[in-house]
């Protein structure tokens, strides 16, 4: 069997690459997709005497090829080790790594380009061929090409791979990467340029900004879910700003060595896989861009409702989640045990976890599991269904249900969302109008009527320049702590207090006891006058 697949595996690379050549005498024709270089192909070995065999079956075993791992690597030359698909090619450390089917797989190894005379390649592959290139030690083949497609402004990278498993067969694979390494070509790219360099510029205001509460708050600023996000978001997006400059530098220094010699191959795989990493740290961010919106929609009682019934219940819903994942895993484990040697969904440990979420969909192969074992299939089908679906998934919604029903009937009493939508747009149109120096500032013009107002009431009603003085204090002392201990910033119900903080708390303390005191001398005195007036 092993002579039809290897044969099989060379003329299929023969119609890879003959496929290749028309697709380059076309795209001369109709500018639709140019080759990028030339084909390469490349194999990964393993050595020989890399298992262990049972002593009783030593003497039938001449060979023996374990799976591949870097330490079971072949690195020395074999065949008729002239050319350097004989040879061995050192790995590139800054190379990405290839996470397969059957294992994972570094770069290097016995690699050759393919030519783009169709002649010449198919007598390569026959000496290929007819020299065993493929042998029982092979563990991976890899053809990687790249295509340019003009009209899109798209690469495209791709690559077949071929898996021998050490059980015998062939397993195969391919990755296509469809990227935009040329960012900035069109007019909408420069606009979007522009959008970009907006968002560096909004950056670095908000990361000012939060480095201003952070400063203000200390470790109260920490205290807060919110906040955390707020870092968290700002940490993603300088390492998305990070990945863009990285991934722009190394297109411009890479981009024209790799298309100088169109005889060679041109590894456009490690700028995929970069730009790649980049897309999913931009959807990480945004992803947790859209979370923060529930900051700001606390205005609507539903949304207020929802964050408040998830905040009461998250004990609980822990709680559960123990005994939830300790039966599911217990069913998973059978389930891998039983099945896991005929039913492909409960092949590994892991299968069997995303096979039975599955079947708590709906999704699930009940004939797979029957023919696998005729007297367990169905009593675990049943059993797992009856605990899991009908028992725990309710006791589930009924923590929720009962959570949102204790917070319906709080807010069904009057009670209402801190924070107001509209307050918070007023309010920051106001102040961006203060700090634009086109109005000013309300409670500076307040205090300062008030303060001259209050000050000269009390004189004419006979206050000395010291109790007014004192009162001032004591008003001011009163504005820092309404400020530090209920700001709108931080919404915690603890706050720690400095030594200083405590010193003034204790002096404004000691300022109302002497106030209370001198307040009931005249009382005292105007209750003396009034007795005095009675008699």
């Amino acid at each position: 069997m092993e002579g039809p697949l290897l044969e099989g595996l060379y003329w299929d690379a023969w119609y890879t690459n003959k496929t290749l050549y028309n697709l380059k005498n076309s795209s001369r024709i109709y500018y639709e997709n140019i080759l990028l270089g030339v084909p390469r192909v490349r194999q990964l070995r393993v050595r020989n005497n890399t298992c262990k065999v049972y002593s009783s079956f030593q003497s039938l075993m001449s060979e023996c090829y374990d799976k591949y791992t870097s330490s079971n690597e072949d690195t020395s030359d074999f065949g008729l080790k002239q050319e350097t698909e004989w040879k061995y090619s050192t790995p590139d450390s800054s190379s990405p790594w290839h996470w397969g089917f059957v294992g994972v797989y570094r770069n290097g190894g016995f690699i050759f380009t393919l030519s783009k005379s169709k002649s010449d390649t198919k007598n390569k592959f026959i000496n290929l061929r007819l020299n065993s290139w493929i042998t029982r030690g092979t563990r991976v083949i890899f053809i990687d090409f790249s295509l340019y497609n003009a009209n899109v402004n798209l690469f495209c990278i791709i690559r077949l791979v071929a898996e021998f498993p050490a059980t015998g067969g062939i397993i195969t694979s391919w990755q296509f990467y469809s990227v935009k390494l040329l960012r900035y070509v069109s007019h909408y790219d420069y606009i979007i340029a522009s959008c970009e360099i907006t968002f560096c510029i909004f950056l670095i205001v908000f990361t000012t900004q939060e480095a201003q509460k952070i400063r203000e708050f200390k470790s109260a600023y920490f205290k807060s879910v919110w906040n955390w996000l707020e870092l968290l978001l700002l940490v993603l997006c300088f390492v998305a700003v990070s990945f863009n400059i990285y991934c722009n530098i190394q297109i411009f220094l890479l981009l024209e060595d790799l298309l100088k010699n169109t005889e060679k191959y041109s590894d456009f795989y490690f700028l995929a896989y970069w730009y790649i990493y980049y897309n999913n740290i931009i959807a990480i961010t945004i992803f947790f861009a859209w979370i923060k919106i529930f900051k700001f929609i606390s205005f609507n009682k539903t949304m207020s409702q929802l964050s408040t019934t998830l905040s009461r219940c998250l004990k609980d819903i822990v709680g559960f989640a123990i005994m939830f994942f300790i039966i599911f895993f217990a069913y998973a484990q059978l389930g891998f045990l039983v099945f896991g040697s005929q039913v492909d969904d409960f092949s590994t440990f892991q299968n069997a976890i995303f096979a039975q979420f599955r079947i708590v969909l709906g999704d699930f192969n009940f004939a797979g599991i029957q023919q696998a074992n005729r007297i367990l299939g169905p009593i675990y089908f049943i059993t797992f269904i009856f605990f899991v679906f009908f028992v725990l998934l309710n006791m589930f919604l009924a923590i929720i249900n009962d959570t949102y029903s204790e917070v319906k009937a709080d807010y069904s009493i009057g009670r209402r969302p801190d924070f107001e939508l509209g307050e918070m747009i007023k309010k920051s149109y106001n102040n961006a109008l203060e700090k634009l120096r086109l109005k000013k500032s309300q409670k500076d013009e307040d205090n300062k009527g008030m303060k001259g107002d209050l000050a000269e009431q009390a004189r004419r009603e006979g206050f000395d320049e010291n109790e007014i003085q004192s009162a001032e204090q004591m008003k001011k002392w009163k504005e820092r702590l309404e400020k530090k201990y209920y700001s709108s910033e931080i919404q915690d119900d603890y706050q720690p207090v400095t030594q200083q903080e405590f010193r003034e708390l204790f002096l404004y303390a000691v300022e109302l006891e002497k106030e209370l005191h001198y307040v009931s001398l005249k009382l005292n005195r105007v209750m003396r006058r009034i007795s005095a007036l009675q008699n």
